[in-house]
């Protein structure tokens, strides 16, 4: 209460910022006389000089913020007849300073970011707007860059059919860079694979601004970016655990204490999760014809079994996934949009190929890997615009360290949000919703009507069929038409199906005609688990003062209230007598159904930062390694000190390893001879018989140093330092793979440290770091065999250097297709590949197998 009365004097802390903004906004429209009078050339020169401050003279952004926003205004009112409005501005300033700007649909976030952006490309170190797809990312593009353009500045687009590096090269190089955060995020990760600094792409991580920051920041955020390769483990088990599931029977959780459940598994769809009960391990054991499901031998089984119950029982075609072109899709669950290039992780995708009876495809190895939370916090400064970020600022504020600061509307809201009407099932909503529609048909008033899923969206759709009321539906299947079905949805007569309305990116308008009738009407048909959804459909209507109103049909048997807050409103609907086709409108019902989301939401956020504290571990670690890498591509790193000290810390490691005693006092000379020619294939014959121990270790130093310049003398110094790095890179990215292994097996085993006392994430850093210094022992160690191995002359150092590069671009070839499996073209790395009983190509004479081919799944040279 009393919280509330401060409130009211003194105002929330957003209207005590917008305040401080808008005394800048008047001193921004003081100099809009000024730069009204200028022309075009003069405009250009006034934005030159200021350029030059910052460029020059190192003058503060912050300085020439004034100037720079009212000339971006004058230049947007020439080129696109568009003129900022003063909320615009805020919006403006807040992206500036690294915050997110929340402004409602229609209130022009694309003409605010032009503000920011401009700002912050006068310091030439490159901006990058990032958007949900292509389509807005190559519109704003095109549409602000008229503003850029006349300004000075280059702009560019990174789309995901831009397929070659040279194109995504030049879009980085410029000034201004528009895409999508997948393109973004895998670019990242494919220039921490190349093998020549020429050949990154990506510039410097300088300043961000992330449109519909709360779906990419937020509701994306639990899937990580993988760049992956084909492994060759076998497919059977997932087409033999498909057809045990399919012989299981589902059963129910226990409610008593000492009640058993029932059936061969239990299904947990609020932690959509399968309990298997041990009635089913024993009917799994005899399916499978195994003594013991969960022994060492039988771990694969078990996973395969786990992920075929959760393909049948948790995940919905139609829903979750679709079918094309024999392929299983993932369906965006927060945008319906298909997920092209997405697979799901652990082997789930191929047990919904198993269970569908489409082709499965092969299992990936983790090449290279990054969650967006870890990605965009790489940036010096990161900002953000949506229209929905309020419910999520404490999230956006614990993991990114953003503020979210809401602007007010440039008219007044006059769109008219009803209570929930909830009804005892779905087919009496379903029947609620064709009549509202009729009605609201029959006077011409536009409708939306907003689903979950594919399969609600074609239910509607062919219920208005059998009602003979036209429609349009957009839905994952065919949202190629979507910017062109949302444009027309605010016309008379329109009713339109849609599935999850996030981040469309394209205003409905309505003409006077249809404001008379009340605007455009958005009928919810479902509460999705995230209010912010909620409110970007229902966002849709009553844009820049039009009127309009929404709605939202529940019943009892909707997911949402079923699984999370069903009971209360079900005991209220009992009290009240409600009968079949009557339904119950109360802001009592309607803040039980927001609160059930809340606990949803709640979840989700604990799940995301269960994986931040996780990929947090591997992220510093993954820092580390890109750092040595950038390192190596550096042309002037010496590396033939790294090598020489390799050398020193190997003859160390071999002392210690070949003494007879635990003092070092007594070494095992021919075993320390035997290792080094085992390793090295260098015969070791210096008397060391009456040396001591320090002595033997700077011998062995010295006769590997001399061995390994002996050899390499051969080269040039150009040519030596090539062979180094390239070979040196090849180890060490071998060994990071082999390394990401090894965390994915140890992160999916971690948690049963939690039924030994034992804190899950504790365990994880403590093993996650000594496998981090086993990888950095084996690079160093690794790195040296290799190099002492190579056949090297004259002749073959530029074959080496070229044969490195064409595996590299064939191993890179190969990873684009495993995240575009759209893609129906052969890879073409499998006709180069190396037989394994054939000579290695690397000159060390060895086979294949037992050199650059050895120890797990890897494709030639650079595996």
């Amino acid at each position: 209460m009393m919280i509330k009365i401060i409130k009211s004097i003194f105002g929330t802390k957003n209207d005590r910022e917008i305040k401080k903004y808008f005394k800048r906004v008047n001193e921004i429209n003081f100099l809009e006389n000024k730069y009204q009078k200028l022309s075009d050339e003069e405009l250009k020169k006034e934005f030159k000089l200021l350029q030059d401050k910052v460029l020059k003279q190192h003058t503060l952004l912050d300085t020439v913020l004034n100037d720079v926003f009212a000339i971006v205004r004058e230049v947007s009112k020439r080129v696109l007849n568009m003129r900022h409005f003063d909320v615009q501005l805020i919006g403006g300033m807040v992206l500036h300073e690294g915050k997110i700007a929340e402004m409602k649909t229609g209130e022009g976030k694309t003409l605010v970011a032009s503000l920011a952006v401009v700002l912050n490309a006068m310091n030439k170190k490159g901006v990058h707007v990032v958007t949900v797809n292509d389509y807005l990312a190559k519109r704003d593009a095109e549409q602000m860059g008229e503003i850029y353009k006349f300004l000075g500045f280059s702009v560019g687009t990174v789309l995901s059919n831009d397929s070659t590096d040279e194109s995504r090269k030049a879009a980085y190089e410029c000034d201004i860079t528009y895409g999508t955060n997948n393109e973004f995020g895998f670019d990242y990760l494919r220039d921490n694979m190349k093998f020549s600094a020429s050949e990154k792409v990506q510039r410097e991580h300088s300043f961000v601004i992330v449109d519909e920051v709360d779906s990419i920041l937020i509701d994306e955020a639990r899937t990580p970016l993988i760049i992956s390769g084909p492994t060759s483990k076998t497919l059977d088990g997932y087409i033999k655990a498909n057809e045990v599931a399919s012989k299981m029977q589902k059963g129910e959780a226990a409610t008593m204490p000492n009640e058993k459940a029932s059936g061969d598994f239990v299904v947990d769809e609020k932690n959509r999760s399968i309990l298997i009960t041990e009635a089913g391990i024993a009917k799994a054991e005899k399916l499978f014809g195994v003594e013991n499901l969960y022994s060492l031998d039988n771990a694969m089984l078990a996973h395969h079994l786990d992920q075929a119950l959760k393909a049948h029982y948790l995940f919905e075609k139609d829903v979750h996934y679709v079918l094309r072109d024999n392929q299983v899709v993932i369906v965006d669950e927060f945008t319906g949009r298909l997920s092209e290039g997405r697979r799901f992780s652990e082997g789930l995708h191929q047990a919904l190929e198993a269970k569908e009876g489409v082709k499965i495809q092969e299992e990936s190895q983790t090449l290279a890997d990054i969650t967006f939370q870890n990605y965009f916090r790489m940036y010096d400064k990161l900002a953000g615009m949506t229209g929905t970020a309020q419910t999520e600022a404490a999230e956006f504020s614990q993991i990114y360290s953003l503020d979210v600061i809401s602007i007010p509307t440039n008219l007044p809201v006059k769109r008219i949000d009803k209570h929930d009407l909830i009804y005892k099932s779905q087919n009496e909503k379903f029947k609620a919703v064709i009549e509202e529609v009729k009605i609201a048909n029959k006077k011409g008033q536009p409708v939306l009507i907003g689903t979950a899923s594919i399969e609600r969206s074609e239910l509607f759709h062919s219920m208005l069929v059998k009602e003979r009321i036209a429609h349009h539906v957009l839905n994952a299947k065919n949202h190629e038409q979507e910017a062109l079905i949302i444009a027309d949805a605010g016309k008379k007569g329109a009713v339109t199906i849609a599935t999850n309305m996030a981040g469309r990116g394209v205003d409905i308008k309505i003409d006077d005609e249809v404001r008379n009738l009340g605007g455009l009407y958005i009928i919810g048909t479902e509460r999705h688990e995230s209010r912010r959804i909620d409110n970007q459909l229902r966002g849709r209507a009553g844009r820049q003062g039009d009127p309009g109103m929404s709605r939202f049909y529940l019943s009892l048997e909707d997911n949402l209230l079923r699984i999370f807050g069903g009971d209360r409103i079900k005991n209220i609907m009992q009290r009240l007598g409600i009968k079949e086709g009557e339904s119950i409108e109360s802001g009592i019902v309607t803040r039980a159904v927001e609160n059930a989301q809340k606990k949803v939401e709640s979840m989700h956020f604990e799940s995301r930062k269960h994986l931040l504290e996780y990929d947090d571990v591997a992220n510093e670690q993954r820092k580390t390694i890109y750092k040595y890498r950038n390192e190596l591509l550096d042309e002037n790193y010496d590396i033939r000190s790294k090598i020489s000290q390799n050398i020193n810390e190997y003859s160390t490691s071999l002392i210690n390893d070949t003494s007879l005693s635990n003092d070092d006092l007594e070494l095992d000379i021919q075993a320390l001879k035997a290792r080094i020619f085992s390793d090295f294939n260098f015969e070791f014959n210096e008397d060391v018989n009456n040396l001591s121990t320090d002595e033997i270790l700077s011998k062995v130093e010295n006769f590997l140093n001399e061995s390994y310049d002996k050899k390499m003398a051969v080269l040039t110094q150009e040519d030596r330092k090539k062979v180094e790095r390239i070979f040196y890179l090849q180890v060490l990215d071998n060994a990071w793979r082999e390394h990401l292994y090894q965390m994915d097996i140890l992160k999916t085993g971690i948690s049963l440290r939690g039924y030994n006392q034992k804190d899950p994430l504790v365990e994880y850093k403590k093993e996650s770091y000594n496998l981090f210094l086993e990888l950095v022992e084996r690079i160093k160690f690794e790195s040296i065999k290799l190099l002492f191995s190579l056949s090297i002359n004259e002749k073959n150092a530029d074959n080496l250097e070229q044969r490195a590069n064409e595996e590299n671009e064939n191993l890179l070839k190969s990873a684009s297709e495993n995240i575009k499996p759209e893609s129906t073209r052969q890879v073409e790395a499998t006709s180069k590949k190396v037989p394994r009983n054939s000579p290695c190509p690397c000159g060390s004479g060895k086979k294949y197998k037992e050199c650059c081919g050895k120890s797990g799944p890897k494709r030639g040279l650079l595996a």
